[in-house]
C-alpha cells in the first residue's frame, strides 16, 4: 500500500469516526423525554429531575416545543451527510472540515451566552462546551493529513 494511499485510509476512519459520532449525537435529541426518564433512573441529581419535569410538562401540555429537538437532531444527520463530501475527495472539501471546526468553536460563545439567559447551570454548561472541544479534535487531525495529503504528488 503506497503512503498516499495508506493516508487516505487513515483520513476515512477519522472521518468515519467523526460522522457516526456526530450522527449519534443527533439522534439522541430526538428521545428526550424518555432519555431524561432513564436518567433520573439511574441517578440523583437535582438538575436532571427539573429538566425531567419540565420536559414531561413540556411532552403533556405543549408537545409542539419538543418539535424544536427534532429539528436540532435532524440538523446533526444533515451535518453529518455534508462530511461525505469529505469522503469523496478530501483535498477538494476541505472546507467542510473547516466549517465544522468553526462550529465547534461556536459551541463555546453560544454556552456561555445563552446558558445563562436560560437558567442552565454553568457546571452543565460546561458539558455543552465539552462537544465542541472534542469535536475539534479529530477535526484538526483530519485538517492535518488531509493537507498532508494535498502536498503529495499525485501517482
Amino acid at each position: 500500500m503506497s503512503e498516499r494511499s495508506a493516508l487516505e485510509r487513515r483520513i476515512r476512519v477519522w472521518l468515519v469516526l467523526f460522522t457516526v459520532c456526530l450522527a449519534l449525537s443527533g439522534l439522541t435529541a430526538f428521545p428526550l423525554v424518555s432519555e431524561l426518564h432513564w436518567a433520573n433512573s439511574l441517578l440523583s441529581n437535582e438538575w436532571l429531575r427539573r429538566v425531567g419535569a419540565g420536559l414531561d410538562q413540556a411532552d403533556a401540555d405543549y408537545p409542539f416545543l419538543l418539535y424544536g429537538t427534532d429539528w436540532l437532531a435532524f440538523a446533526h444527520l444533515v451535518i453529518a451527510v455534508f462530511f461525505y463530501g469529505v469522503h469523496r475527495d478530501p483535498v477538494r472539501n476541505i472546507w467542510i472540515v473547516d466549517a465544522g471546526m468553526i462550529a465547534c468553536v461556536g459551541v463555546i460563545p453560544l454556552a456561555l451566552i445563552c446558558g445563562p439567559i436560560r437558567g442552565i447551570p454553568f457546571g452543565w454548561s460546561l458539558i455543552d462546551m465539552s462537544f465542541g472541544v472534542f469535536g475539534i479534535l479529530p477535526l484538526l487531525v483530519l485538517r492535518r493529513m488531509i493537507k498532508r495529503l494535498e502536498a503529495m504528488p499525485v501517482s
